[in-house]
């Protein structure tokens, strides 16, 4: 199995191969600098791995919620690497690929995007038994203080939601929060390793198919 995957919804930029059961990755925090990043990252991995587009048997993107024009840039560059050979395309959420970073470590992570204009995009999401992060409610964006509060067992928070805004995000948790990372991005080597058990399940799109979440309309970026 060889799958593609790019990540440009925050201020990181990333872009990952996973082969089978092993993963090239590469990644930058560099805000504004995506479009400028992610064709020479792509291709570094490919030929790294002696590998060509054709030869890829899906391409995943990170779908957002994040940064308008981050978003767009990932949209854009798989329709461009898939199109021409009817690639099938992955979409993944960016919430669920952050969460994904934790899996080692909890079971249940609530994750919080800063989405600026006082808001964040928030998700909550728990672990099955494959050790892969599933969302267990509507992702959204909102004020930190009109979050959906769980209630069951233990919590970690992630994100730089949780930064910005961890007065507003902790009084909101009683004693179920068990600490939270902010400085902390989603990254397409995540995005790799939910892709697969989508691709497994032939859970894939058309390219033309592929479209950014956003949740809201008002553009913002970071």
């Amino acid at each position: 199995m060889k799958i593609l995957a790019i990540e440009t919804s925050t201020e990181a930029c990333s872009a990952a191969l996973g082969i089978d059961d092993s993963c090239l990755h590469r990644f930058e925090i560099a805000p504004r600098r995506h479009t400028e990043l992610i064709l020479p990252m792509v291709d570094d991995l490919l030929n790294q791995a002696g590998l060509k587009v054709s030869e890829l048997d899906a391409i995943a993107f990170g779908q957002g919620p994040g940064a308008f024009t981050g978003v767009r840039v990932a949209v854009g560059v798989i329709q461009g690497l898939a199109f021409a050979y009817d690639t099938p395309v992955i979409p993944v959420s960016t919430l669920n690929a952050l969460a994904q970073q934790f899996a080692d470590d909890y079971s249940q992570v609530a994750t919080a995007i800063d989405a600026r204009m006082q808001e964040i995009y928030w998700g909550l999401f728990r672990k099955n038994e494959s050790g892969l992060m599933q969302q267990i409610s509507a992702e959204v964006v909102c004020a930190p203080a009109d979050i959906s509060v769980p209630t069951d067992g233990k919590w970690f928070g992630a994100g730089t939601g949780w930064e910005t805004y961890s007065q507003e995000l902790e009084t909101q948790f009683t004693d179920n929060l068990s600490g939270f990372q902010g400085a902390v991005f989603p990254s397409a080597k995540e995005v790799v390793a939910l892709a697969k058990v989508a691709y497994e399940a032939g859970e894939t799109i058309s390219v033309e198919a592929a479209v950014p979440v956003y949740l809201r309309n008002k553009v913002v970026d970071v």
